[in-house]
This record gives structure tokens, C-alpha cells and sequence, in this order.
């Protein structure tokens, strides 16, 4: 399985960020590594390429981290302000700013550049150690990781560069592309993806993306992009995500009994609602996880968030934990203050107290899982027709899994919405989605700026649905890279 194979290697690393190399009387092939010229040779340098391409999203803004996106938003606080995020809520965001608006940028075009130089390898390859099937596949599943990289650059830029091949000194310095053209790129990529990759399920898989991963992406991605600047949806993107939603949930896949199995360990392999994660394994690739949420209270839920939760929901004391982390009497004191006297409770592993350095967290990274499927076909479709009967079916899975009444009956249109909205917020609390939820549906100013028990004063600007370019891409560029209007 791929949890096995994650570790890195230092060679496959070199080889997928290194260039081209002149051909003069001074090269000299080193005696301790192998050269590209040595490389992609066999099957067992692109699965071991592969497997370096999938753990660049082991990178902590993609996955252990994902949860700092929420102190961004009306979810939480970040005392320690990783990536800056303190400065994202006070609305200080210019091109200068460093932390997410730089962080991202850099983090995605490194992914792409990896993607990039091993389609192209795979499609110089002239061996006989990989059939046409083999090539199909290896090709999907990168353009699938391609596409997500694409995605975050379009959720947070709008408009960047358009790179698809590996970059030489004549044509590193690329211009912009419209932020159309960038969405039109990461459906294509997702596109290739689904019509490449098998229709096992993630279960089945062996940790590589399937043909319903990309899907569920895909999904994501054209209901971020189905709402315009004044939050009305595209008819026809919805129409796109309900069909394609529909496919997902005929695939076989199930909401996991236990919410909680979702996100610990020991229930995450085989688990029916997981669609895509971002492998780890203790010792080579344990991450900070347990200690960052259970121990220095990274992130601190608010209490607005607390409060969001209906009485009963069994999903608040999975997510949120009051003063002291508690599993079934066995305790947790965390060694950082809890600035709002909430931590969060939803991925850590309960084996692991006590929380300290040398603990050492494996717990996979959920990218995609079949509840947001059921929440974006339920908002497709109350967008689309109203509070239909499927509309009410997917929200009440839910709701029944959370021990909660199902949702009441004869509400409008614009009360399903609001209502939908309100399950998606519990329901993926900290999954690192408000803040790019509340940026689709255009409502981030008057949810932010409406914040009243947060330690910070949030701003949120108009133009800050999009994001500065790094002004050191800008400096670099030559003039050729043009900053963002109201920039």
C-alpha cells in the first residue's frame, strides 16, 4: 500500500527538480547519485518518482495543516500565527505579506513543477516495462495532484501563470493567465484524470487516487467556481456538480458508522467515506499533528463555532474539546493557554496522550470523503430545484450520523440553504474549507467583519477574494508577471 512506500528519497527528489545540464568536457556524472540521464529507466524510477509527487502534498498547508486555514475565518484563532494568518485576519494582505500569500504560491508551482518534468519523462519513456495501461494511470494520478494544485492557485490568486511543461532559462519567466483559463486548466487535468484512473474504490486502491477521486475534486472545484461575484450560481455548473455528485454516491461509497473513525489511525484504512488522504506513517513521515492541536493549541476554536453545534450533535465533542483533552477518562492538560478556552479535538489520536515532542502522529490526512459529496449535491440541487426530497435525503444522512432529528420539513429555498450551510460548517469544521466557502459564496465581509468573539478585529476587503501574487514572483519576473488589480 502507498502508506508503506510515502517516505521520500533524496535522489527522486533531486531528479524531479533538477534541470537540464550542458554538454561540455566538464560534465562528469557524480559517483554518489544518479544523473537524469541514469534515471527514468524503469518502472521502478516512475513509481518511485510517484511516490515523491504524492508527498509533496505531505507539505503542511495541504494536509496536517489544514486546520490553521480555519483561524482565518469565524471558526477559530491562531495564537501562534502560522503562515501569517494573524495579519490574513487584521486585513493586512499585500504582495509583501509572506506567510499564505507567498507560502501557497511557492508550495503549488513546486508540485506542478515535479507533475510537470514527470509527464513529460513518461511520455519520452521508450521502454518496455510500461503498457499503455500503466502510462494511463501514472498520467491521471498525476494530473489529478496537477489539478489540486491548480485549484489552490485559483481559489486564492484568481489569475496566475499556466505552466505545463518543465521551464529552461529561456522561458522560466511565464505572464498570467486569466483566472478562466486557470479553471479551464484544472478541469482539463481533471478530466484526464477521471477517464484515465480505475473505478475502484479509494478502499481498493492501494492509497493511489481512483477515477472517484478526481471526481469528488473536480466536484469541489466547479462549486467553488459556480457562483459569481455577487454569489449567484451558474445554472450550468450546478447542473455539471449534480450530475457528477450523483455519479459519486452510485460508486459504492458510505458515510463511516463512527464519525470520529474518519480521522484516527487505526480506522482510517479500508474506511468507506474516505474518497482521497495524504498517506503518513510513523517513524520516517510522522507529522506534529497531535502535538500542534492537542498540546500547543495551534488552533482555538471560538466560541461562536462551540455554539454553532444543536444540542445533542455528537460532533461538537468529537471536534471541540472544553479546558482538557478527554478520551473515555483518559486526559490531556495541554502546555499552551487556550486563548478562548476551546482546542480542537477532531484529529487527534487517543493513544497518543500525553501530547508532547516525541510524540509521533500518523494519522492520514482526509483530503475528499463522501459527506462533502452529499453537502455539494444537496447544494447543487436545492440551488437548482429547491428543497427536493434528495435534497432532504443527503442532508439527514448527516443528521442521523450526528444523532440529531431530521431537518424540518416545509422549509423554502433560502431556509434550505441556510440550512445546508449550517451542516456544512459542523460537519467539516476545520477541515480547512469556511474559509473558501464564505469566499464562494461572496458572504466573507459581512461574516468577518461581523466577528464579535474573536481576539483579533477581523477586515475583509473586497479585493481580498483574491489574493497579491508574491512580490518577489513580481520582482523576478521582469515586468513580464503583472501584480493583481487593487494591488
Amino acid at each position: 500500500m502507498m502508506k508503506k512506500y510515502i517516505f521520500l528519497v533524496c535522489t527522486t527528489i533531486f531528479l524531479l527538480t533538477m534541470g537540464g545540464c550542458s554538454k561540455d568536457f566538464l560534465d562528469k556524472d557524480p559517483l554518489d547519485r544518479l544523473t537524469a540521464d541514469q534515471y527514468w529507466k524503469s518502472k521502478a524510477d516512475f513509481d518511485m518518482a510517484l511516490t515523491a509527487i504524492y508527498g509533496q502534498l505531505q507539505n503542511s498547508i495541504f494536509s496536517y495543516g489544514s486546520p490553521n486555514w480555519d483561524v482565518l475565518t469565524d471558526n477559530g484563532y491562531g495564537q501562534h500565527n502560522y503562515n501569517g494568518s494573524q495579519g490574513i485576519v487584521r486585513g493586512e494582505i499585500f504582495p509583501s505579506s509572506g506567510g499564505y500569500i507567498i507560502d501557497i504560491y511557492n508550495a503549488c508551482y513546486s508540485g506542478i513543477a515535479r507533475a510537470n518534468i514527470f509527464l513529460e519523462k513518461l511520455s519520452a519513456y521508450e521502454g518496455g516495462e510500461l503498457d499503455e495501461s500503466n502510462r494511463a494511470r501514472y498520467a491521471g494520478e498525476v494530473r489529478f495532484i496537477r489539478a489540486y494544485y491548480y485549484y489552490m492557485l485559483y481559489a486564492c490568486y484568481g489569475a496566475v501563470p499556466i505552466i505545463t511543461e518543465p521551464l529552461t532559462l529561456e522561458n522560466q519567466v511565464q505572464p498570467k493567465a486569466s483566472a478562466a483559463e486557470v479553471l479551464t486548466q484544472t478541469l482539463a487535468d481533471l478530466d484526464a484524470a477521471i477517464s484515465s484512473l480505475g473505478s475502484d474504490l479509494y478502499a481498493g486502491g492501494g492509497g493511489h487516487a481512483v477515477k472517484t477521486s478526481a471526481q469528488a475534486l473536480k466536484l469541489r472545484v466547479l462549486m467553488y467556481a459556480a457562483y459569481d461575484e455577487n454569489g449567484v450560481p451558474n445554472q450550468e455548473m450546478l447542473t455539471q456538480a449534480s450530475t457528477l455528485a450523483k455519479e459519486i454516491m452510485a460508486a459504492g461509497y458510505t458515510l463511516a458508522p463512527a464519525f470520529e473513525s474518519i480521522f484516527r489511525d487505526a480506522t482510517q484504512e479500508g474506511n468507506p467515506e474516505i474518497i482521497f488522504s495524504i498517506k503518513f506513517l510513523a517513524p520516517d513521515n510522522a507529522t506534529p499533528m497531535d502535538q500542534w492541536y492537542g498540546d500547543w493549541a495551534v488552533v482555538s476554536p471560538l466560541p461562536n463555532i462551540f455554539n454553532a453545534f444543536e444540542a445533542g450533535d455528537i460532533r461538537r465533542d468529537l471536534t471541540i474539546f472544553d479546558k482538557e483533552v478527554n478520551f473515555d477518562g483518559v486526559i490531556h492538560r495541554p502546555s499552551n493557554n487556550l486563548p478562548t478556552g476551546y482546542g480542537l479535538k477532531k484529529f487527534l489520536t487517543p493513544g497518543l496522550i500525553p501530547y508532547g515532542y516525541s510524540t509521533q502522529s500518523q494519522q492520514d490526512w482526509v483530503m475528499l470523503r463522501y459527506a462533502e459529496v452529499l453537502l455539494l449535491f444537496a447544494e447543487a440541487e436545492n440551488e437548482l430545484s429547491g428543497p427536493s426530497d434528495a435534497v432532504r435525503t443527503a442532508v439527514n444522512a448527516l443528521r442521523e450520523r450526528a444523532k440529531l432529528q431530521p431537518i424540518a420539513a416545509g422549509l423554502s429555498k433560502e431556509g434550505m440553504r441556510e440550512a445546508i450551510r449550517q451542516e456544512r460548517r459542523v460537519e467539516l469544521a476545520f477541515e480547512g474549507f469556511r474559509y473558501f466557502d464564505l469566499k464562494r459564496w461572496r458572504i466573507a465581509p459581512e461574516v468577518l467583519n461581523n466577528v464579535k468573539d474573536g481576539i483579533l478585529t477581523y477586515v475583509f476587503e473586497e479585493r481580498f477574494y483574491q489574493w497579491p501574487l508574491p512580490q518577489t514572483e513580481i520582482d523576478k519576473s521582469q515586468g513580464i508577471l503583472e501584480q493583481n488589480s487593487d494591488y
